[in-house]
């Protein structure tokens, strides 16, 4: 398995934009897939900030995760974010999440950004292990969300 811009496999996209969707479509109501799929247009122009990392275990994508400006509109004020981090269920619990997750922040590190930030609805265990700290739990877009940082 390796890691990946996903400007070097775009051939991926429809699949990651189901696998997202399916995840967190409830925090866009509205949204659509062909919506999804043309805002992952913008991983595609070889900025720094948004990009999206993807792993492979050969052709297959089996993980996302994105390093992006902005993913909570309630906090304007912060940037710039982790987000998108998602393994398939069939490779969950072997490593890939950290290891994309470690990913984003060595991409955030070289372009001298600290604090990084993230939100999650459900998987604050999983980012505190990973060194991650809690700033708050506040309702978002009709869910809870636990708001955290860390510094790097």
């Amino acid at each position: 398995m390796k890691i990946i811009n996903l400007a070097q496999a775009p051939e991926h996209i429809p699949t990651i934009a189901a696998w997202h969707h399916a995840q967190w479509g409830y925090l866009n109501p509205g949204g659509t897939l062909e919506t999804r799929i043309e805002k992952m247009q913008r991983y595609l122009k070889g900025a720094a900030i948004p990009a999206m990392y993807i792993c492979v275990d050969g052709k297959q994508v089996v993980g996302t995760a994105a390093l992006v400006e902005s993913d909570m509109d309630s906090h304007p004020e912060l940037s710039p974010w982790l987000a998108s981090v998602y393994v398939n269920p069939d490779y969950r619990n072997r490593g890939v999440g950290a290891a994309l997750v470690k990913r984003i922040v060595s991409e955030a590190k070289a372009l001298g950004h600290s604090p990084l930030y993230l939100f999650t609805p459900d998987r604050e265990k999983f980012y505190r292990d990973l060194g991650w700290q809690f700033i708050a739990h506040e309702p978002y877009r009709g869910s809870n969300a636990t708001l955290m940082k860390i510094e790097i």
